[in-house]
């Protein structure tokens, strides 16, 4: 039942709007205009004041009001976490498998259980030591996390009879802690197979649908509730209200966790940590890069080295956009390494996706070290790593078959000469987007698309050419610049052009042709985590089409490429 657009609702976005549209998240609201979606245009965009010292008006440790989310499979476990952020309220995803006593040392809250495509009682089914839930740490299970309650407490599930996808109405029969403030009937996203036939002892249901008998329950004393929905989509109506009433009702959370206050810390922190160290950071002119070096510049200043590898895997234009952008903002300390010859060397002969990402990566880092021996003592390397990408590196169940190594988690060689600096590790994308608000980044840097540290490499199927990397350029240059002139470049995550070494017949005037692919994904998402492939409008399609055939030598076919996350990935390789 995956569909990436239960993370984006109509109230999110208003699609009717000509002068903007506002995304909303909770307490913190923006427009973007349209006027500021072209990156480089030179648009005159309003910086934010500098933040003031806040004193002892931020709490000490902005970690200390914290919710850990242990996570069965499910693929909606990263939305929760993100609803939970939303809250202002911080939190953590781990597995399962976590062990008690770090979950003690931990000290959370509160405890969300996800849900998962597992069913209880099945044999090999994900299970948590019943003593978990005697910690006497609030408790919310989520689907599989409800039914999971149910088994270790003594009550009873089964398969039921009829299974239940989508969207449907619950009445409530208790309306305070979890339910307080909402209307007795509520509609919610359910999705499942089995269903409660007994509840546990001490436990009193709280909600019920036409075929669930147990669509809600709560054992008050113990503080442990339980949902057969998920509050964490959007089409259940009034989820976020639900999970603010468990934050701050039944955990007594405060909503500490605001951008600001991720500010004051990670300075604090950072300043603490490098102390009179030297730091060189990898730009690349894509928000978390630039989110990066603008949060290390403001804790360390001089000692921050930028340093912008022109790996010859770039989008047209971006290395000389990059240049002049950032030449300007840190001067003598911007450095601009030209190492094109050296990246193509390496990436010669590969095909598999993953030897390409490992040597991209291990070349960076020895263009780092260069550098860094050049400049001197240097101790530490900052990368723009987000929290998506940690939680992609590593599977819920422990170690297992990897998907993919991240470009800035699992592409790291084994031993490197410099210290990993990471201050953007605990955010969610829209998180690094908010954070640049505040620290005044141009809106044409923080709305920026996300882009793969493999670059172009991993855009292109098989070996990486200078050949192919030129004909991919000048389709994925269309791509965008019709993306952006339909005014829809902000409304998708990402939008891009995918060269595929396929040779197809075609027939262009009266001559028969035999040239290559090029395949354009664009999709729509919050996070990165989950996707949906984007109804693109026919009219654009076919601007893009007809452009790439007629404009880019050796491409005679354009395909659009229809498929989610999961069960593909964003980027094809």
């Amino acid at each position: 039942m995956h569909d990436a657009r239960y993370g984006i609702s109509d109230d999110d976005v208003d699609s009717g709007s000509t002068s903007g549209f506002a995304l909303d998240h909770g307490a913190l609201s923006w427009i973007v205009h349209p006027e500021s979606w072209i990156a480089g245009d030179g648009v005159a965009v309003r910086m934010r004041p500098p933040i003031a010292d806040h004193g002892g008006e931020l709490p000490a440790d902005i970690h200390s009001e914290k919710v850990l989310i242990l996570d069965f499979g499910s693929q909606y476990t990263q939305l929760i976490a993100r609803r939970v952020r939303e809250c202002h309220v911080y939190c953590e995803i781990h597995p399962f498998s976590m062990p008690l006593e770090e979950i003690e040392a931990w000290s959370p809250k509160g405890l969300i259980l996800s849900g998962s495509p597992a069913s209880v009682y099945s044999p090999g089914a994900p299970l948590i030591p019943t003593d978990l839930l005697r910690l006497g740490v609030p408790v919310l299970g989520i689907c599989y996390g409800m039914q999971l309650i149910t088994h270790l407490l003594g009550g009873k599930v089964e398969a039921s009879p009829r299974r239940e996808y989508g969207r449907v109405e619950i009445e409530l029969m208790d309306s305070s802690d979890l339910f307080r403030g909402l209307a007795g009937v509520q509609t919610v996203w359910m999705s499942h197979g089995d269903r409660i036939e007994r509840v546990p002892q001490g436990f009193s249901v709280l909600a019920r649908s036409g075929n669930s008998p147990v669509a809600a329950f709560c054992d008050e004393s113990r503080r442990i509730f339980g949902v057969q929905f998920h509050p964490e989509v959007v089409h259940t109506v009034r989820g976020k209200a639900m999970l603010k009433n468990f934050l701050f009702r039944v955990c007594g959370c405060r909503p500490t966790w605001t951008m600001r206050s991720f500010i004051e810390s990670a300075t604090r922190e950072l300043a603490r940590r490098v102390g009179t160290e030297q730091v060189i950071c990898a730009l690349s002119g894509g928000v978390d890069s630039s989110v990066t070096a603008a949060l290390l510049h403001r804790a360390v200043g001089q000692q921050l080295h930028c340093i912008f590898v022109d790996n010859g895997l770039l989008r047209k234009g971006e290395a000389e956009e990059v240049v002049q952008a950032y030449r300007e903002r840190f001067g003598g300390n911007f450095i601009h390494v030209q190492a094109q010859d050296l990246f193509l060397k390496r990436l010669a002969g590969l095909t598999d996706p993953e030897a390409k990402r490992k040597a991209i990566g291990e070349e960076f880092i020895r263009v780092f070290e260069r550098e860094a021996r050049r400049l001197g003592r240097i101790r530490y390397l900052a990368q723009g790593t987000l929290y998506p990408d940690v939680i992609e590196s590593v599977s819920f169940k422990g170690p297992s078959a990897t998907i993919k190594s991240h470009h800035n988690v699992g592409g790291l060689p084994q031993v490197m000469d410099l210290e990993l600096i990471e201050p953007l590790r605990e955010l969610f994308k829209d998180e690094v987007r908010l954070l640049g608000r505040e620290l005044g980044l141009p809106e044409a840097i923080v709305q920026r698309q996300p882009f793969p540290g493999p670059g172009l490499a991993i855009r292109i199927v098989g070996e990486v050419t200078k050949e192919r990397l030129e004909t991919l350029r000048n389709a994925d240059a269309i791509v965008t610049e019709e993306v952006r002139r339909a005014g829809l470049y902000q409304r998708l995550w990402q939008s891009f052009a995918v060269y595929l070494p396929v040779r197809s017949v075609g027939v262009m005037g009266d001559e028969r042709t035999y040239e290559e692919v090029i395949a354009v994904r664009a999709v729509t998402s919050q996070d990165g985590m989950t996707a949906d492939w984007a109804r693109l409008p026919d009219a654009l399609m076919r601007r893009i089409s007809n452009r790439i055939i007629n404009e880019v030598s050796g491409i005679n076919r354009v395909v659009y490429d229809i498929s989610s996350k999961p069960p593909s990935t964003i980027e094809w390789e």
